[in-house]
């Protein structure tokens, strides 16, 4: 039991770390081997995140709706929660073509080729896009993990709730319960996130050679770069105009940042960001409850901004086109709407460039070549997405008056995984 109490000692993000740098040196030293050997262990703890995340959002969301005073509030909150998504989503994609157009990938690079058998996705029509947020079965919503679905349904539900008054009290406090519980079975989920690391990080390692990367080298440098300067100098600029410390704010992300980047998942992410957002930095758990959930949905600053950016720059300039002023326009347009629409699809970063290249006129078949680092990309990406979904919770928490300044400012990494007591 005492290794037991040492292991919980360790602070959480060092235990992450450390399956990290381990789960990297299984990889390069079992090469192929690695995904069958550790493979299974990422797997595993992908499996659990997806179990707890359709019942987390759902009593989550449920219980703040139903917590806020009145629609008139809610309203208030969503559309300017809506209005920053857009605004740092525009600022990605400003990010994203300048660093595009420094760096210039496309250029000096021949003979990529697809890998074989891919093709490109079909897009949803857009109006169907946003006629599937609304469930014909909520239960189905609910089996099948379609989050948006389940975000408007648990949403008129808690409006409901506010809606009828005291009649709702011990339907409220059931709501209450059941998020504290699905709360708990988070926390025991999270424990296994060192392990989960090592595997999909020995899998990933083991996968990839140099081969593969470094044709794209420049590629990859300059969408990593873009996302650093998006984080560092949009996010940390917003704090400082709000009058927050970004170094506060990083520590206190910091455990959702690295599970981000190692899971490549916004969803295996969303429960450690949303416990940081109310335990780490002070925002109203009523409000965070329903911000933070929305924007592992629809909030992808990474995915659907910066790297459809790059890679419009990067396919005109392999093929040798040159981008005119009305196509950087299309491309910026369609970053920032498209977002919205392909919230919920299957390969959002994929489907978003497809959706931005049909847009601007530019070959489809170009994406094709990014596809086979599109792991190594993904790291960057998500941990950019989940970044950007705890920026906007907090900026809109402060100035509604919904952030407690005294939790923000004593900012702390280590709230977001409570270790059981010693057995």
């Amino acid at each position: 039991m005492s290794l037991v109490s040492s292991w919980f000692r360790i602070r959480f993000w060092r235990r992450v770390a450390a399956g990290f740098v381990l789960g990297a040196l299984a990889g390069w030293a079992f090469g192929p081997d690695a995904a069958t050997w550790f493979g299974p262990l990422g797997e595993l703890y992908v499996t659990l995140i997806k179990m707890i995340a359709v019942p987390l959002v759902f009593f989550a969301v449920l219980h703040s709706v139903s917590s806020l005073h009145g629609v008139k509030d809610v309203a208030a909150l969503g559309s300017r929660t809506f209005l920053w998504f857009a605004a740092t989503a525009t600022l990605a994609v400003v990010v994203g073509l300048g660093v595009a157009l420094v760096t210039q990938p496309g250029l000096g690079v021949e003979g990529l080729a697809a890998p074989t058998g891919w093709h490109p996705k079909v897009l949803p029509e857009p109006i169907k896009g946003l006629l599937d947020v609304v469930p014909a079965n909520p239960f189905r919503a609910l089996t099948e993990g379609k989050i948006l679905q389940v975000i408007f349904f648990a949403g008129l539900l808690g409006l409901a709730f506010v809606k009828i008054g005291e009649k709702s009290a011990r339907l409220r406090a059931l709501a209450g319960e059941a998020n504290d519980a699905m709360i708990q079975v988070t926390r025991f989920v999270l424990e296994v996130t060192p392990f989960g690391t090592f595997g999909l990080i020995a899998a990933l390692v083991g996968a990839y050679g140099f081969e593969k990367l470094l044709p794209l080298a420049t590629f990859v440098g300059a969408l990593y770069l873009a996302c650093v300067l998006q984080i560092v100098v949009v996010y940390g600029g917003l704090l400082l105009a709000h009058g927050l410390s970004p170094l506060k704010f990083f520590r206190a992300a910091f455990p959702a940042m690295q599970v981000a980047f190692t899971s490549s998942s916004s969803f295996a992410a969303m429960p450690i960001a949303l416990r940081s957002v109310i335990r780490n930095m002070g925002v109203k758990e009523e409000y965070a409850a329903f911000a933070v959930p929305l924007g592992a949905s629809i909030k992808m600053d990474g995915c659907g901004a910066i790297y459809p950016a790059i890679s419009a720059v990067f396919i005109a300039q392999y093929f040798h086109l040159d981008l005119q002023p009305t196509q950087y326009i299309i491309i910026l347009l369609a970053s920032v709407l498209g977002s919205f629409g392909t919230a919920g699809v299957p390969g959002t970063a994929t489907v978003m460039v497809t959706l931005v290249l049909s847009s601007a006129g530019l070959p489809l078949e170009g994406i094709g070549y990014l596809v086979a680092i599109d792991r190594i990309l993904d790291m960057m990406r998500t941990m950019t997405n989940v970044t950007g979904q705890m920026v906007v919770p907090v900026l809109v928490a402060r100035e509604r008056g919904l952030l407690d300044l005294e939790v923000y400012n004593r900012a702390s990494s280590e709230l977001t995984v409570e270790s059981p007591q010693p057995m």
